[in-house]
């Protein structure tokens, strides 16, 4: 997925070198395959693919090979090709397009991402084909991630920071998010920090919050995105679940994970952590500042049974649906 511009275009050849352009059509898909980018069209009622020069290069099949859908869609990898099936279908359905950056692993195993932008023909209402663009956005994408991580880290415990969980979840657009296929949003607060701050120092509090990122990561490998949005206060982004209960036994586990004292400098120190849950009401599209706002309320209603359960002071690892 790094591989310099140049490279891509070794990994095409050999390949022959094409005539002469004989019009501006062929003039205009050749200088399109030069940069990446090809048109396709599907016939919706037989599944028929066509495609222009640039998306022949783009998933590395010779030029004129007689190209199946199904083949086609093996390519992309398993939550593209997820995500690109939902979409397709959606926009079947409510007759509109959408734009999707995809990862395929083209014939010769070589990976690359592309960007899919799609619309709807209809024919007296109803859907007839879809057509639109497929840009090779490789190296983009490549760049884009390095500034990323230097943008987007915490710096004390390697998570993604507050203006990652921003750009990445609640800024995105609702029709096109960034993080999919989406199950959940978990809030997390680990009650009990700012005792430790004032009474062993800083460098305890800091010790605490290292280890809570590392809990994290450990328990959920497979999130969309794990940060810590300030404090002591973290964002788990979960892939789609297949059940609600197998999230609820994820989560459990989590919080009495993070629970378990943390042995520094010979002193054992416990914080009490508290979740609040907000499910998405799509994998692919869902309002991402409604299901920040239900996951808020959901923390505090947690707190909240928390203390009242003890008094005011921190007890048992407490979480609560939206």
């Amino acid at each position: 997925m790094t591989r310099h511009w140049i490279e891509h275009r070794r990994a095409l050849a050999p390949r022959s070198v094409p005539s002469a352009p004989t019009g501006a059509g062929d003039l205009l898909d050749q200088a399109s395959a030069l940069a990446g980018i090809g048109a396709w069209e599907c016939d919706l009622a037989t599944e028929t693919l066509n495609w222009t020069t640039g998306v022949f290069h783009l998933f590395g099949i010779p030029q004129g090979s007689k190209i199946d859908r199904r083949d086609i869609v093996g390519m992309y990898c398993d939550e593209s090709r997820e995500a690109m099936e939902w979409l397709r279908a959606e926009a079947i359905a409510r007759q509109r397009g959408f734009t999707l950056d995809a990862e395929i692993s083209r014939m010769d195993g070589d990976r690359r991402w592309m960007r899919l932008t799609a619309d709807v023909i209809c024919h007296n209402g109803r859907p007839t084909r879809l057509y639109g663009l497929k840009q090779d956005i490789t190296e983009e994408r490549a760049r884009w991630e390095a500034m990323r991580k230097l943008a987007e880290q915490d710096a004390l415990t390697g998570l993604a920071n507050r203006g990652a969980f921003h750009n990445r979840f609640l800024n995105a657009p609702q029709s096109a998010p960034a993080l999919s296929p989406l199950g959940a949003l978990v809030l997390i607060d680990a009650a009990g920090l700012k005792p430790i701050n004032d009474m062993q120092g800083h460098a305890a509090g800091d010790a605490c919050l290292q280890t809570i990122a590392t809990r994290l990561s450990s328990a959920f490998g497979d999130a969309l995105l794990v940060a810590r949005i300030e404090g002591a206060r973290f964002a788990v982004l979960t892939s789609a679940q297949r059940t609600i209960t197998g999230l609820e036994r994820r989560i459990d586990r989590l919080l009495r994970q993070l629970a378990a004292p943390i042995f520094w400098h010979g002193q054992l120190l416990a914080l009490a952590p508290s979740a609040g849950i907000a499910l998405a009401d799509s994998p692919f599209s869902y309002d991402a500042e409604g299901m920040f706002q239900a996951a808020d309320a959901a923390l505090r209603t947690a707190r909240q049974a928390d203390a009242a359960a003890t008094g005011g002071q921190p007890g048992a690892a407490r979480f609560h649906f939206a």
